[in-house]
């Protein structure tokens, strides 16, 4: 009965903060998201594009649940989750981080870190103001995350692996249409990662990478971004094993450092460069610190993976734009390829997992470089 009792007052709660579910249009697309079982904590990502159509200035209720690095998602999610096991109880929602506040400061569970981690690197890569400091954040934010994995099995990704992702950042480069004169001009849109279970196969997916892009010929660009519309399809099959990626210790940003990948059952090793940001002392300071307790005292020579080993890769680009003997979608698909992460483009180029769960996913390609992911759906 309290299980059922505080999932009641999750709702509330929603209503409470979150005005645009007066609106009875929005409220059943709320509604229903959680009665297809769709996981709580993914409710940010659901609700964000339908709020900003109705209001582009901004929520109030979305900045009141993103503050304290989105306690207020993390309070509502185990308020609203399906299995009443899952759901929190009303003592530790009391004592929830965001109902407490900076007045009554309580200890952050492991949990809690991991979630707050996941939350500024999202708000971080929605500002898209990515200068040096921004991009430092984000990568030891991103590090931190690999190092409280709590899904390092293969067995439990084929559990939360399955559905789509969409891309927020990428360590290597940014995405979208740079200051150069560019010809044709591609603006990128959203990019997307999906995973299918293949029937038979406890350790295989079918992968597939959506880029959604616009084509812009009109001379107006830079004030008109309607363009022509064009998505480019990218599929391999992709089978899981366990796997090992073996650290480099620096005090500072390794330039052009070397990653082993190591699968623990072939032994097979696979050694690539990459500009990876790795620090010793920096996750004990500022306003992480609270995740020292959780870390080894010693950064670890190495940590547990999930090893992604590929096969043949299919592309196929669709655009609306009729013409005969023409160039362009040749063009096109050379600027779609310069501007994605080629991880992206050439998705066999991703070699392991580092972090997932139900909300964010954290993939390495050969380069080293990581990619960010936040589970998407539908409006």
């Amino acid at each position: 009965m309290i299980a059922f009792d505080i999932r009641c007052v999750g709702f509330m709660m929603a209503k409470m903060v979150l005005r645009e579910l007066m609106d009875p249009s929005i409220f059943m697309k709320f509604k229903s998201f959680l009665t297809m079982e769709n996981n709580p904590s993914c409710l940010r990502e659901f609700l964000l594009p339908i709020f900003y159509k109705k209001c582009p200035a901004g929520s109030i209720g979305v900045q009141i649940l993103d503050r304290n690095w989105g306690a207020g998602w993390n309070l509502l999610a185990l308020m609203l989750a399906t299995k009443p096991s899952d759901r929190i109880s009303c003592l530790d929602a009391l004592r929830h981080p965001f109902l407490c506040g900076p007045r009554w400061p309580v200890e952050p569970s492991i949990g809690i870190i991991r979630w707050g981690l996941g939350s500024t690197a999202v708000r971080i890569a929605e500002e898209y103001i990515y200068g040096p400091h921004q991009r430092n954040r984000l990568a030891h934010y991103i590090d931190l995350m690999e190092r409280l994995n709590p899904n390092s099995d293969w067995k439990n990704w084929h559990a939360l692996l399955p559905g789509k992702w969409r891309l927020l950042y990428h360590t290597g480069r940014q995405i979208g249409l740079t200051i150069r004169e560019a010809s044709p001009r591609v603006l990128i849109g959203n990019v997307y990662l999906s995973f299918l279970p293949i029937k038979d196969s406890k350790r295989s997916f079918s992968m597939a990478a959506d880029i959604d892009f616009t084509v812009m010929v009109d001379p107006h660009w830079p004030h008109d971004k309607r363009g022509k519309e064009g998505n480019l399809h990218i599929t391999s099959n992709v089978e899981m094993t366990n796997g090992e990626r073996i650290y480099q210790i620096e005090s500072q940003v390794i330039e052009q450092g070397a990653i082993q990948e190591k699968d623990s059952e072939s032994n097979e090793s696979i050694l690539t460069t990459s500009q990876v940001p790795v620090t010793r002392k920096s996750s004990r300071n500022g306003q992480w610190r609270k995740v020292s307790q959780f870390l080894p005292k010693e950064t670890p020579s190495s940590l547990p993976v999930v090893k992604l080993v590929p096969s043949d890769v299919e592309v196929t680009m669709n655009l609306d734009y009729a013409t005969k003997g023409t160039s362009l979608p040749s063009k096109v698909l050379l600027e779609v390829r310069l501007q994605v992460p080629q991880e992206m483009f050439d998705i066999s180029k991703l070699v392991c997992g580092t972090y997932v769960d139900s909300r964010m996913l954290i993939l390495r390609g050969v380069t080293g470089s990581a990619l960010l992911f936040t589970r998407t759906f539908e409006s």
